[in-house]
């Protein structure tokens, strides 16, 4: 079994910065990438930012400048700083990791979910 489990949302001012994380533990081969999403209330989930094992990112356009992906691979914890939030950043964050497991010799790759961590950007 694998899990992936979020920290550090929270309620946050305009303008200020949140760092959550993210942790992979269980039977884990190795990790493709991970990666932060984010669904407002009746809204679909987007993509926020990923990072893959080699460090290549991609944002989102709405976060580019504001917000930085990072990872510690010997940890298999992924880290989304946000800067400048915006209450259009309000939205459960939720990480995803595409892992790669072993069952003998056969290696398979699945992608796994958090449970999601809220944050709120009100005054």
């Amino acid at each position: 079994q694998v899990q992936l489990v979020e920290s550090g949302g929270g309620l946050v001012q305009p303008g200020g910065s949140l760092r959550l994380s993210c942790a992979a533990s269980g039977s884990i081969f190795s990790i493709n990438s991970m990666g932060w999403y984010r669904q407002a209330p009746g809204k679909q989930r987007e993509l926020v930012a990923t990072i893959t094992s080699g460090g290549s990112t991609d944002y989102a356009g709405s976060v580019k400048g504001r917000f930085s992906i990072s990872a510690d691979n010997a940890k298999n914890t992924v880290y989304l700083q946000m800067n400048s939030l915006k209450p259009e950043d309000t939205a459960v964050y939720l990480c995803d990791a595409d892992i790669q497991r072993l069952a003998g010799s056969y290696k398979y790759t699945i992608k796994y979910w958090g449970q999601g961590t809220q944050v709120t950007v009100s005054s």
